[in-house]
């Protein structure tokens, strides 16, 4: 099981994507156990193959902070047919990386997800057409005035691509509203990575917006660019590989707000 994952666990709350590369460069291993199931563990729940809790390639126990991502991850593997394939597991993936990259070093992870509050995706606004400048207000605005509203950022807006620095006090008045504990840290790292937004990631995790409205937010110029020439194959499947990994990340952090409340 540990080589099985060896090459997948590696940084996925940092580089989604690479994982999946890594992922797929991975020899597949015949399925070696007839039973899944759940039990406690110090912290948490684990994941039992036959009576053993999963573990990470170095050896650690993964444990699980919500029964109900637990039973997700136990899910994934009961899926599993002859063959053990990670690509379907992207729960899976994400509690093996959450162990091995983020439990010892949660404070620069959430420091990689604070530097996009200084060239955040919804600060850069198209100046024309008035269609796509209104799209992008309607998706991008209700974030920024909540974020003002609530945690006292004010963030300045650009035209444009060219970088605009952004208030020192906005950035660390949304850095201080990040979580702190390792499982939320890692799937807004992986939300924040997928959609170029960690303002965005902020939203769903406080609730503001939810998976749906997050990911059409992060695709507003995608998709208008997709309305007025046509959708391009390749990126479209890329998206839907990006995808899984956000729904992955989105339903995390929707149990743990859940068994927090």
């Amino acid at each position: 099981m540990r080589e099985l994952f060896d090459e997948v666990a590696g940084q996925s709350p940092l580089d989604p994507q690479e994982a999946v590369r890594r992922a797929a460069r991975t020899p597949r291993r015949k399925r070696f156990y007839a039973s899944t199931g759940i039990g406690e563990a110090e912290g948490g729940f684990a994941v039992t193959l036959d009576g053993k809790p999963i573990r990470t390639p170095s050896g650690r126990v993964i444990r699980i902070p919500s029964q109900e991502i637990a039973q997700a991850v136990a899910a994934e593997w009961e899926a599993q047919a002859e063959v053990i394939d990670p690509l379907t597991m992207p729960l899976t993936r994400f509690a093996n990386s959450v162990v091995e990259a983020v439990v010892d070093r949660v404070g620069l992870v959430t420091d990689d997800i604070a530097k996009n509050f200084n060239s955040d995706l919804v600060f850069y606004r198209a100046g024309h057409p008035e269609a796509l400048v209104g799209r992008e207000a309607r998706h991008w605005d209700p974030v920024l005035f909540w974020v003002a509203d609530e945690l006292g950022a004010h963030f300045i807006l650009a035209e444009g691509i060219v970088h605009i620095s952004q208030p020192e006090q906005a950035v660390a008045a949304a850095r201080a509203a990040l979580p702190d504990d390792p499982w939320s840290v890692a799937a807004l790292h992986v939300v924040t990575t997928l959609t170029g937004s960690a303002l965005l990631a902020l939203a769903l995790q406080r609730g503001l917006l939810d998976a749906g409205q997050v990911w059409a937010a992060a695709h507003v110029d995608e998709d208008w660019n997709a309305e007025q020439w046509g959708a391009d194959e390749e990126a479209t499947e890329r998206r839907a590989a990006r995808a899984v990994d956000f729904r992955a990340a989105a339903r995390i952090i929707k149990a743990l707000a859940k068994s927090a409340g």
